[in-house]
């Protein structure tokens, strides 16, 4: 009969569920206010209301937080001001077009980041779990979410565990813990109380751990901790907490607040200086704020954002889904890539490796014994131990499964943690037979002889050390090793663990978690592109240098968890530049090893799917989760795989490179380019008797400037390009400005002299003529800058690219023939300057490449 719950103060569930291991289970049902009959529907709905949904926390990201996201971005202050002030001093129509381009960036950087974040959720929602629980005295089957401390927990092989929970009974449990730990092989549990208190979930051996998976047996446990209580949970506390800044938003910031003061400094010299030569105060203001929205790349975001938006939708063609865009150029950018090794490297997946006999010669006779001694539950599917699946499995992949045929089961000896074995009597050629199947260590003891080189012999001193020296070298590889020994015995009605004894050792079953088939071609590929792996595992360092090494990763150095725990912040940050394998490290240790990388300048990404893992997917510049994650890792993650293979992310890689190149041709162009010719009008206007260029004019060329640069996010990014990482070098932007914008001025000064000295030109033919030259100049060079090749004959450019940029050429040529071009103050040009500005604009051409030449290669850019 149900017992009454007469606690009506619910206990605190907010300690370390490790606690509630060495209490005793009479002493946690009085705790929790609970009994074996469970707890009624009304007190369960009472413990959701108090302790809420068992979940782990996950803020929904509003449709409002992304679009202020979209915000934080120095550029956008400074187009906003400019745009202000643009409307405030009679230009509205360059407001307008500020505010038109700034808004389109915006709407597409919400758009993606929108869609991104609510398809992620979909993927958490389809992985929602059921739970069968004791409700009203009744076994009853609820969504994972309802389950509240106190009930009672029913789970059977395959299932998720849904929250921590003390084990009752259970009977031949083994729980897949590698979520928390990243260990992939199971680990027993029972009810009965570990002889020391634990620290760890592995060493809580009566204990469930939600997020866990039951690979054989079945138990009932009293649920002790739920939602961001469990173990589980803890470890997402640590991301409550904004995601720190990339590698590329610092850049952009940095750049952002160069122009800044650039645009601020060259607006106040521009408006000080033609006040002083007599200008008037009105037009100097506005010829001011024109050349400094000129410098201003105002469509950087708008280039940045369809830059990002193409490459996350590329990407999703070949499944992968971009969270947050900013992690797209920073995928590119990374130069260290840190991954788990259980999933990622490996399958994931225990297989049977090696049948061997005693002396290590390979022995497939072990392998009917093997499939007669197994639990496993033969169906559509396998089910059961881990290591019994295994084994069916080679036997079906080797064409083999009926070699069991030759044994009738008559009876079994079931498996006990004690004894860490089974057997079972099997008929096989009229005669019984006990096959005894576990530990190496349990099964050796009990036998006095063996198989030693085709033949049955007394197992001595020798052998035995022999066998125990083999055994021994097999698991300190990280494998995995069950021992098969048989004798023949009488028919009776029952058998017991007695007649396990003066057994003939057969031989060894070894099973390993394989590397995966396409791993070795990925990492092969990722060294190609200049990124390093490391290695940051729960697994042994001797399991992570054997995979590592199959699969030609280059092992530096090798660290466990234990070691970093003994080094300085100094040493530690040198040790992460030395080290491929981190073994056996916490989740903690791994937030560490990510933070020290990137405290050496390393441009970090990180990739893992466990709870263990989120704290370090967060902090990376680029965290990569995948769609069959734990909830915790999918959220902290700003990219998630729906496949998880490295070779789609050596293809990410490359992407996310050719968008920042293409992102970089922008701004080199912009501050080059822009840089020269507002230098050269600011100059000119200080000795001018009229302004060079009417604001007007200036703003409307800026216009016409971005408009061609649209397309850019779809050029063409040189091979070679995408073989190294990229960083955001304000160095080396100042460096290209200062030497490619004095080209450009140079022949803005040509022009000037040959407009005034050889046409005796007046205000709107010189207006005229320095427009259509500028532009020449400022747009067609994206042709020489956008490649270190040679322009079209080495390296061609996008078709759309070509497209628009010669289009907006041909509109500005024929500008001043136009009324629109009257309105704005120009004349029709004379066909001898034609002639000079061809000539002319093909030499400039022509001379910023030799320059780039030198630039890159001389100058050692």
């Amino acid at each position: 009969m149900l017992k009454t719950q007469t606690k009506t103060r619910l206990p605190d569930r907010s300690v370390s569920s490790l606690v509630y291991s060495s209490v005793a289970l009479s002493e946690l049902y009085r705790d929790l206010g609970t009994s074996d009959g469970g707890l009624t529907n009304e007190e369960a709905v009472k413990r959701l209301d108090a302790y809420g949904p068992n979940e782990l926390p996950r803020e929904r990201v509003s449709w409002f937080r992304i679009l202020q996201n979209q915000f934080r971005n120095p550029m956008f202050l400074i187009l906003l001001a400019v745009a202000f002030v643009s409307g405030f001093l009679g230009q509205p129509e360059q407001s307008l077009v500020i505010l038109v381009i700034m808004g389109l960036s915006i709407v597409l950087g919400f758009y993606n980041e929108f869609r991104a974040e609510r398809l992620v959720e979909e993927l958490q929602r389809s992985t929602s779990i059921r739970a069968v629980v004791i409700r009203n005295g009744r076994q009853t089957e609820i969504d994972s979410s309802s389950v509240v401390p106190g009930d009672i927990l029913n789970v059977y092989i395959g299932d998720i565990v849904a929250a921590d929970s003390r084990i009752i009974d259970s009977t031949d449990l083994e729980l897949n813990e590698s979520v928390l730990t990243g260990e992939s092989f199971p680990i027993e549990k029972s009810p009965q109380t570990p002889a020391s208190r634990p620290e760890t979930p592995s060493q809580a051996t009566d204990m469930m751990f939600m997020g866990t998976v039951v690979v054989r047996g079945s138990a009932r446990g009293v649920v002790v901790s739920t939602g961001k209580n469990t173990a589980f949970g803890s470890i997402s506390k640590t991301l409550a907490r904004a995601h720190p800044e990339t590698e590329f938003q610092k850049g952009t910031k940095r750049y952002g607040n160069l122009l800044l003061y650039l645009t601020f400094f060259l607006a106040v010299g521009i408006f000080g200086f033609n006040a002083l030569v007599g200008h008037s105060l009105l037009n100097s203001l506005l010829f001011a704020l024109a050349v400094a929205i000129g410098i201003v790349p105002e469509l950087m975001p708008g280039i940045v954002t369809i830059a990002l938006s193409r490459g996350a939708h590329k990407m999703a063609k070949e499944d992968v889904v971009v969270k947050r865009l900013a992690s797209m150029e920073n995928l590119g950018n990374i130069d260290v890539l840190c991954t788990d090794k259980t999933g990622t490297l490996t399958e994931g997946k225990i297989v049977l490796s090696q049948l061997a006999s005693p002396d290590q010669i390979p022995e497939p006779k072990l392998l009917p014994p093997a499939l007669a001694c197994s639990a496993a539950v033969l169906g559509e599917t396998v089910v059961g131990n881990p290591m019994d699946v295994a084994t069916w499995e080679y036997a079906v992949q080797h064409h083999l499964a009926n070699s069991v045929s030759g044994y009738k089961k008559v009876n079994e000896i079931p498996f006990d943690y004690e004894r860490r074995m089974m057997s079972i009597i099997a008929r096989s050629e009229g005669a019984l037979v006990l096959i005894t199947k576990g530990a190496p260590e349990s099964i050796i003891q009990r036998c006095s002889q063996l198989v030693w080189r085709g033949r049955v012999q007394v197992m001595t001193q020798e052998l035995l050390n022999s066998i125990e020296a083999y055994v021994s070298e097999l698991s300190s590889q990280g494998l995995r090793v069950l021992a098969i020994s048989q004798r023949y015995v009488d028919a009776k009605s029952k058998y017991s663990i007695n007649d396990e004894s003066n057994l003939t050792l057969l031989g060894l079953l070894v099973f390993t978690d394989p590397p995966k088939k396409d791993a070795a071609q990925a990492i092969e590929k990722l060294r190609e592109l200049g990124v390093d792996m490391k290695i940051l595992t729960g697994d042994n360092e001797l399991v992570a240098k054997k995979t590592c090494e199959s699969l030609g990763v280059l092992v530096k150095r090798i660290v466990t968890g234990r070691d970093l725990t003994s080094m300085s912040w100094a040493e530690f940050k040198t040790m992460t530049e030395e080290t491929t394998i981190f073994a056996r490290v916490t989740p903690e240790q791994k937030l560490d090893i990510i933070k020290a990388l990137k405290e050496n300048g390393h441009v970090v990404g990180y990739m893992g799917d466990g709870v263990n893992d989120a704290p370090a997917l967060y902090e990376a510049d680029a965290g990569i989760s995948v769609d069959s994650a734990v909830d915790v890792s999918k959220e902290a993650a700003d990219i998630v795989l729906l496949k998880k293979e490295l070779g789609v992310l050596a293809s990410g890689i490359e992407e996310g490179r050719r968008t920042f190149g293409n992102t970089i041709k922008y701004v080199l162009m912009g501050t080059s380019s822009n840089f020269g010719n507002m230098f050269s009008a600011s100059a000119a206007s200080v000795f001018l008797p009229f302004l060079p260029m009417l604001p007007m004019q200036i703003l409307f060329m800026n216009l016409l400037y971005n408009v061609s640069n649209l397309t850019l996010p779809t050029d063409n990014v040189d091979p070679e390009y995408s073989k190294w990482p990229k960083r955001w070098d304000i160095g080396f932007v100042r460096n290209f400005t200062l030497f490619f914008g004095p080209f450009s001025s140079v022949y803005d000064f040509l022009t000037y002299g040959i407009m005034l000295f050889i046409f005796g030109a007046s205000a709107s033919l010189f207006q005229s003529a320095w427009f259509v030259e500028s532009f020449w100049t400022e747009v067609l060079i994206i042709f020489v800058i956008r490649t270190r090749r040679l322009p079209f004959f080495t390296s061609r450019p996008g078709k759309w690219l070509v497209a628009l940029t010669l289009g907006a050429v041909a509109f500005g040529t024929v500008l001043p023939f136009t009324s629109v071009g009257t309105f704005m103050g120009f004349v029709p040009l004379p066909v001898s300057f034609w002639v000079l500005n061809i000539l002319m604009t093909l030499t400039y051409l022509f001379l910023v490449d030799a320059g780039k030449v030198f630039f890159y290669k001389v100058c050692g850019f």
